[in-house]
């Protein structure tokens, strides 16, 4: 008996019909207005100290003359850029990555609109879950003068849970197992995590010149973890959720949406965002342990590069894939290196390639992205 509902060519062929039109909801995003506050919580979720962002004051001393918000808090303006799939019902969606590009920085006192469409439906055969839907949503994102700040390709992978569940990455005897996968951490590695996270810092005010930076350069890595369930907390509390309300608002909300709510072990209801700090609920979704939100691993490679660029710099462009799970215990460490050197519009345009690797070596995400830096040149 199919416990979950799977991918059928019905649905699939309704939800094609949406290609190319505009996406409307009645749940509105977490921020509709970057305010201090926003900025500053949102710094915090991502594990990021930068003043930058995280001091409402000390952005009006830089060439920006304004207080600034890291680049990606605008997943928290959008619902589909997040992640929020419509039609197959039931059916789990995975994040898998999103193309961003910023036309400007987003500034604190932002008023965001957005403007949402369905851009394609691609199948995939994957060894997570064999039949797999990309879902792809092309946002753009306006301030309250109509200017385009940002536009974003984001897109999830819509698998079956109980084809995850039989599939072939995490299973063991035909079950998803955490055999040979799950961290465990001693005294030394707790002192050799500390020791890193105390000599992280953001470039801040000393400018970083085009011409100072030489192809093959490595930035400084970043540590992330070891992941826990209250990391989820801290990055869940700032980037927010439509889908994750409590009491009547909860139950009122399963009731318009009834395919979206899955009783727990106890019978009780609750949305599927549970996979990130739920094991039981991990595993219905073929996962061995509660893991990390792809939003936030693409947010820690913004952090990366906003610490490397400094003050002065603007991330312009960051496209990542999500590809593999970062699970509760998991450490990411988060490299780059310059790839290379040009010049657009008048622009110094550094191209950076950058990743995040688990303690196993393996590259859990993967980005290009485009930075702009002052030159000494400019006046």
């Amino acid at each position: 008996m199919e416990l979950h509902p799977v991918i059928d060519d019905r649905s699939l062929a309704k939800l094609r019909e949406r290609i190319g039109a505009p996406v409307k909801r009645s749940t509105p995003p977490f921020y509709t207005e970057i305010n201090a506050d926003a900025a500053r919580h949102y710094a915090n979720g991502i594990g990021e100290d930068n003043p930058l962002y995280a001091d409402a004051r000390y952005g009006l001393g830089t060439r920006w003359k304004c207080a600034l918000a890291s680049p990606t808090i605008l997943y928290s303006t959008n619902n589909e850029v997040g992640g929020a799939v419509e039609g197959l019902p039931g059916v789990h969606a995975m994040f898998a990555g999103t193309d961003w590009t910023w036309h400007r920085p987003v500034t604190v006192g932002t008023h965001i609109r957005t403007e949402s469409t369905l851009k394609d439906l691609i199948e995939r055969k994957t060894r997570f879950a064999g039949r797999a839907i990309q879902q792809i949503y092309a946002v753009k994102f306006y301030n309250q003068q109509d200017e385009l700040i940002a536009e974003a390709d984001s897109w999830c992978f819509r698998v079956g849970r109980s084809e995850a569940k039989k599939g072939e990455k995490y299973a063991v005897d035909g079950k998803p197992s955490t055999e040979g996968r799950l961290a465990r951490w001693t005294r030394e590695d707790r002192e050799r995590f500390a020791q890193h996270y105390a000599q992280e810092k953001p470039r801040g005010a000393e400018t970083r010149y085009a011409e100072d930076v030489q192809v093959g350069d490595a930035l400084d890595t970043l540590l992330k973890g070891p992941y826990t369930v209250t990391t989820v907390i801290a990055y869940y509390q700032a980037w927010g959720s439509y889908g994750t309300q409590s009491h009547r608002n909860a139950w009122r909300y399963f009731a318009r949406h009834p395919n979206l709510a899955i009783p727990n072990k106890y019978g009780v209801p609750e949305g599927p965002a549970r996979v990130h700090w739920d094991e039981e609920f991990a595993r219905e979704a073929g996962v061995p342990a509660p893991y990390d939100f792809g939003p936030e691993r693409i947010a820690w490679l913004s952090h990366l590069l906003t610490d490397w660029m400094g003050d002065d710099g603007h991330l312009r462009r960051l496209n990542a894939q999500v590809r593999d799970h970062n699970l509760v215990g998991d450490v990411a460490w988060v490299k780059g290196l310059v790839k290379g050197k040009r010049v657009v519009d008048g622009k110094h345009v550094i191209d950076i390639e950058c990743w995040c690797e688990n303690q196993f070596g393996d590259r859990t995400a993967g980005a290009t992205a485009e930075v702009a830096l002052p030159s000494r040149g400019a006046p």
